[in-house]
């Protein structure tokens, strides 16, 4: 296979090469590398490369799964390989090794799926910008001033210039949906507690995260739900598995829609004249397909989700950053760590345990309120973020901010896509629009608890409407072919 063929298929088109035998995984991995290898060194989105593990795997032989022969790329951040390492994101933890897979990323190997790097990831997760002082800023492939986004900027940025089809990502308020929006690709965070965070967590940040992926076709995206979904032996709670696998929703059709559409930020921060340009571009579209659209206020409260996301934050940051000390005997030292990362550490360290009680219920009176929304309407659809392209440097980490200065920063950037995280719906940006600039900007869809079938059925629907994947960006494995 060359180059220019394996950039023309997403991650199930390449697997139905290797299942008619058109094309071996050995080939596949080879081509990945070269793509790699070919736009990396401007991006840098995958700070290491995995051959000898990519190699070991396909010696072993690779089960016969979905994906099978597929090439994939994990965040330094999140999901866990036996014995390859894990920095996430910073200089403290750099080549930080796990004895065993976490409960994800077994489930990534059965599905026969091929490890072949790590992608870029801002410290500990806590910027929406990758550009970490431990490994370099990653660039937008769409413009190298820009960045792709974060905290799963490195590998939205490498499935954008086509390294691989598919990239993990995790999102605690908007990690996967926004570099997908950034980078023109598809992103869904599922509902809370749809895919384990086991054995090493119950939940991650206090509920606020969850693990997926980063795409470039909705049916890519589905199907790895498929693969990913479901409980482990021991995990605290549960939600009620799919009518019916997630792949097929994507070819159903999702009836009419009540959509509610939200223009305004929740606390009144400023939103870009493009990025309502790609509201008003996602309103034209689902009401040419049927969909009923209504103009609503902001259904949530953003001035609570801010009070909220204060104690439960910075408490589950430390909370993980000392488990990791504790794992690895290396000790938090401010001078190895971002300024507002320590900022974050040491506000985690002053909040009581009444002020977490305190944050958690009003996460409860947060996510009944919002909830409310949903009972009259299918979906709720905004902007993904405020700004149309992030520059580089403009969400420094390494600034002298306090916590609550920082997070100020970030939701007026990105007000949005947090209120998912704190109830636990799913939600999605889907790449509907390109400025005149030429910069993708994504549209920003929220369902009901538990309803990822009806965005997926949305999502079917505007990819066949209005196809992206043949938009590549300039820095592409194409101009390589």
């Amino acid at each position: 296979m060359h180059l220019g063929e394996y950039i023309r298929f997403d991650g199930m088109g390449l697997a139905s090469l290797v299942q008619r035998k058109e094309v071996s995984p050995a080939e596949l991995v080879r081509v990945a590398f070269q793509a790699i290898a070919a736009v990396n060194p401007s991006l840098n989105a995958v700070i290491a490369t995995l051959e000898e593990e990519a190699q070991a795997a396909l010696k072993r032989g690779l089960p016969a799964g979905p994906f099978t022969g597929v090439p994939f790329l994990i965040k330094d951040l999140g999901v866990h390989a036996a014995q390859i390492p894990s920095s996430q994101g910073t200089r403290t933890f750099k080549d930080l090794v796990f004895p065993h897979d976490s409960a994800l990323m077994a489930r990534y190997r059965r599905a026969g799926l091929v490890l072949v790097g790590r992608t870029n990831a801002p410290e500990l997760g806590l910027n929406i910008s990758t550009e970490p002082l431990a490994w370099g800023p990653s660039r937008n492939p769409w413009h190298l001033a820009f960045s792709p986004g974060g905290s799963s900027g490195g590998s939205a940025a490498a499935v954008s210039a086509g390294m691989v089809p598919i990239a993990y990502g995790n999102d605690g308020g908007g990690s996967i949906r926004v570099p997908a929006g950034l980078c023109g690709l598809f992103g869904l965070k599922p509902t809370r507690g749809r895919i384990s965070s086991g054995p090493g967590a119950g939940e991650l940040l206090n509920g606020f995260g969850t693990e997926h992926v980063l795409t470039r076709s909705v049916r890519d995206s589905a199907a790895m739900l498929d693969v990913s979904a479901g409980p482990e032996v021991g995990d605290p709670y549960g939600i009620s598995p799919p009518v019916r696998p997630f792949l097929e929703e994507v070819e159903r059709e999702p009836g009419r829609l009540r959509i509610g559409v939200c223009r305004a930020a929740p606390k009144g921060d400023p939103v870009s004249p493009e990025c309502l340009q790609a509201l008003d571009e996602a309103v034209r579209l689902c009401a040419s397909l049927g969909h009923e659209l209504v103009e609503v206020s902001p259904p949530f409260n953003g001035a609570l989700l801010e009070q909220i996301l204060l104690p439960l934050w910075s408490t589950a940051l430390l909370g993980w950053a000392n488990g990791l000390a504790a794992v690895s005997g290396r000790p938090l030292l401010e001078e190895n760590f971002e300024r507002t990362t320590w900022a974050t550490l040491e506000y985690g360290r002053r909040v009581t345990g009444g002020e977490v009680q305190a944050g958690l219920a009003m996460l409860n009176q947060f996510s009944r309120e919002s909830g409310r929304f949903f009972v009259d309407h299918d979906l709720l659809l905004t902007p993904t973020y405020a700004l149309p392209a992030l520059p580089l440097g403009l969400l420094d980490a390494n600034a002298p901010l306090t916590f609550p200065q920082w997070m100020r920063q970030l939701q007026s950037v990105c007000p949005f896509t947090t209120q998912a995280n704190a109830t636990g719906q799913p939600a999605m940006s889907v790449p509907l629009f390109w400025s005149a600039q030429g910069f993708p900007v994504g549209a920003h869809f929220v369902g009901r608890w538990g309803d990822e079938a009806t965005l997926l059925r949305l999502a079917g629907q505007l990819e066949r409407a209005q196809p992206w994947a043949h938009r590549r960006p300039p820095h592409h494995a194409a101009s390589q072919a």
